[in-house]
Formats: C-alpha cells, sequence, structure tokens
C-alpha cells in the first residue's frame, strides 16, 4: 500500500522527526511505499522560531540562511499535487516517539487537521501522538478531518491496520510498548538534504534527530511523559520516581543503535546525533559502554538530554567516551519546594550545582532547561531562577513558555486556576504564551522570554 506521512512541522528550521524515521523503517520492512510531504521549509507556513530565539540570545547567530532556501509556492496547491501523483492510501500525520514536547510535535495533529480539510483525497487519514493517547472523548469533533485515531505507540498498530483497512472512524490502540529493535534500521532517506543542516553553538553542523529508548523513570507533573506512562498503566510513583518503571523502560540493542548511527554517517554525512531519549542516562549503563565501543570510529558526536541525578563520575566517564559534546538538563524553577509540591521533581538544588559543575569540569557543554509560566509561579520564582542560573553559569541557557499539555496534572491544574481554557490551540512553549494568570502576566512573561538570557548574562 501506499503511505503519505505528513509533517507540519511550522518552526521553519531543519527537524528530522523521529516519528517520521521510524515509521518509514516499519513500513518498509513490511513493503509498503512511502513518501514525505515536509512542510518545514514552505515561506507561508513557518513561523521561525531560529531568528525568535536568536534575538533573545537563547541560540548563538549562525549563517543558517545560506544553507536552506525555503519554497515560495502554495503549500496546499503543492500537497494536493503530491496526493494527486502518489495517490496514497493512507495519509499520517502525527505520532508518539521520544520526541516528547520538544519541537513542537506536540501540535502536529492540529496543524495536520487543518491541512487535510484544505485538500481533496479518498485517502485514510490517520493520526496518533500524545493528544490521542490522552484519551479525550472530543478527538473526533476536534479533528474532524481525521478518519483514524491511534493511542500509544502507533507503529505495529498501523501495520496491523493496513493487512484490513477500513474508512470507518474509529479508535486504535496498541495493546504494549514497542520492542524498538522490532521496527527496523530507522529510516532518514525521505528528508530532503537541507532538512539535515541544523544551527549548533553558533556553527552548522548536518544532524538528526535520533532515539536510542523510550520511557522516562520520573514522572514530572507538567511532561506529556506522563499520558504514555498512564495509557500503559504505569501509574504509581514516589518522591517523582515511577514505581516498577524497568517493565515500562525499552531501549534498542547496541548492535542496532550503531548500525543506525553508521548508517546516517555514510548516507547523510551527519555528524550530530541530537538524542531526544527522555533521560538518556535511564539506559543501562552497559548498553550506553556496549554502543561506545562499537561507534569509536565513526566521525560524530552526540547532544543528549538528562537529569541531574544520574550525573557522577562514572557516568560521566562513559558519556566522554560516547563522544558526548553537549547536555541539556531541566532545572525548570529555581524554588525547591515549588519544584517538589507542584513538578513532582525531587532534585535537590546541591544536586543541580554539582552536576553542572562536574560537567563543566569534564568539558562537556551545558545546557539549562527553565520554564516561565508555570501555574502559581510568580514573578520573584522567575527572578530567582534567573539567580540560579547565574550560579550555575550553563553554557547555553533556554527558557520555555510553559505549555499545558492536555491530561497532565499541572494542565487540570491550570484550567481549575483559569490559566488557561480546557484545551488550547497552537502550543508551542518556544514561541508563544496564552496565559491568564494574574500571578504573571502574557505582557511580563514574553519581556522575561525575551530578556532571561540577557539578565542571566548581563545584569
Amino acid at each position: 500500500m501506499k503511505i503519505l506521512l505528513l509533517n507540519p512541522n511550522k518552526w521553519g528550521r531543519g527537524i528530522t522527526a523521529i516519528w517520521i524515521a521510524s515509521h518509514a523503517a516499519i513500513l518498509k520492512k513490511h513493503y509498503h511505499e512511502v513518501r514525505l510531504f515536509d512542510c518545514t521549509f514552505y515561506s507561508s507556513w513557518q513561523i521561525n522560531e531560529l531568528d525568535y530565539n536568536t534575538a533573545n540570545r537563547q541560540y548563538m547567530p549562525t549563517d543558517y540562511k545560506h544553507y536552506i532556501s525555503y519554497k515560495d509556492s502554495d503549500i496546499i496547491k503543492d500537497l494536493q499535487d503530491t496526493v494527486d501523483n502518489f495517490k496514497p492510501d493512507v495519509i499520517l500525520i502525527s505520532a508518539i516517539s521520544s520526541h516528547l514536547h520538544g519541537e513542537g510535535e506536540y501540535v502536529n495533529i492540529q496543524y495536520g487537521n487543518e491541512l487535510l480539510g484544505k485538500i481533496k483525497t479518498t485517502a485514510i487519514k490517520m493520526a496518533g501522538g500524545f493528544q490521542v493517547t490522552a484519551g479525550q472523548l472530543d478527538l473526533f469533533s476536534r479533528f474532524k478531518n481525521i478518519d483514524v485515531f491511534i493511542a500509544g505507540e502507533s507503529e505495529e498498530v498501523l501495520i496491523d491496520f493496513l493487512k484490513k483497512p477500513h474508512m470507518d472512524k474509529g479508535m486504535l490502540h496498541a495493546k504494549k510498548p514497542v520492542d524498538l529493535d522490532n521496527i527496523g534500521i530507522y529510516d532518514y532517506s525521505l528528508f530532503e538534504d537541507q532538512v539535515f543542516f541544523r544551527p549548533y553553538q553558533g556553527s552548522i553542523v548536518r544532524a538528526i534527530d535520533y532515539e536510542m529508548s523510550r520511557g522516562c523513570i520520573y514522572n514530572c507533573s507538567y511532561c506529556v511523559e506522563t499520558i504514555t506512562q498512564n495509557y500503559y498503566g504505569f501509574t504509581s510513583a514516589k518522591n517523582g520516581v515511577l514505581i516498577n518503571a524497568k517493565k515500562y523502560l525499552r531501549h534498542k540493542s547496541p548492535s542496532h543503535i550503531a548500525t543506525e548511527l553508521e548508517n546516517v554517517s555514510r548516507d547523510h554525512n551527519i555528524k550530530m546525533i541530537r538524542c531526544q531519549d527522555s533521560n538518556f542516562l535511564s539506559i543501562p549503563l552497559s548498553v550506553l559502554s556496549g554502543v561506545a565501543e562499537l561507534i569509536k570510529d565513526l566521525d560524530l558526536f552526540l547532544y543528549i538530554e538528562t537529569r541531574a541525578e544520574g550525573i557522577n563520575k562514572i557516568t560521566v566517564e562513559i558519556l566522554k567516551k560516547l563522544k558526548v559534546d553537549g547536555i541539556g538538563m531541566g532545572v525548570e524553577i529555581a524554588e525547591e519546594s515549588f519544584r517538589k509540591g507542584s513538578l513532582n521533581r525531587y532534585v535537590s538544588q546541591n544536586q543541580l550545582i554539582k552536576a553542572f559543575d562536574i560537567l563543566k569540569d569534564a568539558e562537556i557543554k551545558r545546557t539549562s532547561y527553565n520554564i516561565i509560566g508555570l501555574p502559581n509561579q510568580t514573578e520573584q520564582m522567575v527572578l530567582d531562577s534567573i539567580e540560579l542560573n547565574k550560579r550555575l553559569n550553563p553554557d547555553n541557557i533556554t527558557v520555555a513558555f510553559y505549555s499545558p499539555y492536555i491530561g497532565t496534572t499541572e494542565q487540570i491544574k491550570a484550567k481549575e486556576l483559569h490559566y488557561f481554557d480546557a484545551y488550547e490551540n497552537d502550543v508551542d512553549g518556544q514561541l508563544r504564551t496564552v496565559s491568564k494568570s494574574t500571578l504573571l502576566s502574557a505582557e511580563r512573561l514574553n519581556y522575561y522570554k525575551k530578556n532571561f538570557v540577557r539578565l542571566v548574562r548581563d545584569v
């Protein structure tokens, strides 16, 4: 059968959404024909997240625009032409991977639904992802241009559906988490070449988004990871850590990871592997050591995300062998009691400081992740976070608007406090806030988004 993957990315810069690589892999493994329509570089569609976050010093300036070209053609006409020429049996617009809420993936279903409403096709229109998995009862009224929804991880469910496809509007469910090795070797060949160019530390590198694992041992109250945890029945936690987490966490085998990285290095000249694993150091150290040995001769480096609790001399030694160049870690908010009581994050101030210091000594670049606009967050808390970042002195600082991800504990709280409506469109932690908080107005939040880094570095 013919499957068209539709990537509604609005950020205007290269993102190799992991769900596209994983679904391309399993579809081709089962002899289906696959094509991608990528909205990334359409001038009329993109919002240009890169310019916005370069102006506020979250990113270093680069000559990125010299490496890419934007399309001035009509995105709807081009999509319709692709559909008319390819004649897909199925169009898939979103799905779950370890990409989580990053890079705007959470709202793919909204943007994809918008695009599908503007074209004519006899294809079955399908969508998965976190909004679907949250189990909202009004999916069919909200996303009227989609025929079939897949809750949970959709790779294997999609393959089963294609054996006997049907046009009836319906809900499909993944009964268990996917075995990542069974998906096949992730396929990045669908992406156009300019997608691989990415700003990093003031230069341009060729990069992919990638996952070695899925799942997280932590259940932070604001994170969409909790949606998947709850869906698969992992609802018990103690001090912010999931009970029986080992049954939920999955990782690829070292040989599988090495093969995928060898392929992208050879076929696409990739130099940076942007690991989107929910918590990289949840992967067993024996697995990471095995990967390090197998990829030691490859000309590439890694950027990962993890938690301060996992940073110590032993793990740093392994990260160095893996050629990890940079690490992003969530600070979120400085006030320790707020982190524990509201966010369900039990990392202490001392753990944060120690982790950032250890990584500095190891000459691994450190990025701090901060959030503004959380329910009950005050302006003084933002100022305290600025002071903590001064102490951490990270190499890079990012700040995101709080986004009310449907079904999470914080989203429910935010709705009850009337900070946000019961459902919000266009949620994007990097580009906008629609907060109605009386503690921190949208005007003040925009001020701190634009000036957070300056207030850390210059004041």
